[in-house]
């Protein structure tokens, strides 16, 4: 079973057009990146709501931030120190490398973005790739737990390494901003509605094709 075909078969059971990160602007899409680290999106939606009712969902109001009340505001996401840090972090970053112009930002190369993202601390693959894709629109594909988990017990394989299965998924489905999108919704909502810690294989769709066809 070939990634397209994966993408194919949640495509028929979930819809088309899943596509998963919910945000208003992409400067939105880069915090809760960053916010949901080691945490559940419900936390980072209130983390989120926190933020915008403080009306600071701002590059420039973040990067000049209070710490101690940054804390405060993004404290539901859990590991807010680091977070709080983080946020502001990236938000200086922006404001003096970029002058705050988020769209001269991501007209780059994707690789050049990648590389500056990746420098900046507490920015992992994974978080990178997602900004990329969503806030960036550039053809990367975030590589999360729940990929991990449904590939590897769809394919019995074990694949623990990043660039491993992400570039497995490249050499094997074209490279398309739409379809990563959708492709990485759906597997997020797979993940939730079947393949979770404990699976529900009667309620997956692939879970017949897996032991006969492989990713």
């Amino acid at each position: 079973m070939q990634p397209t075909y994966l993408h194919v078969a949640l495509r028929k059971k979930y819809g088309p057009n899943h596509t998963w990160w919910p945000a208003r602007s992409r400067f939105e899409v880069i915090v809760g990146a960053i916010l949901t680290q080691n945490t559940n999106w419900r936390n980072v939606e209130a983390a989120i709501a926190n933020l915008r009712k403080a009306e600071m969902l701002n590059i420039e109001k973040i990067a000049g931030a209070d710490l101690t009340a940054l804390k405060k505001l993004v404290r539901p996401a859990g590991f807010y120190n680091q977070k709080a840090r983080r946020l502001r972090d990236i938000s200086r970053y922006l404001m003096e490398r970029w002058n705050g112009n988020i769209d001269k930002f991501f007209n780059r190369a994707v690789w050049q973005i990648r590389e500056e993202l990746l420098d900046l601390k507490g920015i992992g693959p994974e978080t990178a790739d997602s900004i990329l894709l969503y806030a960036g629109n550039k053809a990367v594909l975030p590589v999360d737990a729940y990929t991990f988990r449904i590939v590897n017990r769809l394919n019995k394989t074990d694949f623990k390494k990043y660039d491993e299965l992400q570039n497995y998924f490249y050499k094997n489905m074209s490279h398309n901003v739409r379809s990563f999108k959708e492709l990485h919704g759906l597997l997020v909502e797979h993940a939730k509605a079947a393949c979770k810690t404990k699976p529900v294989c009667k309620q997956c769709i692939v879970a017949s094709s897996c032991k006969s066809r492989q990713l």
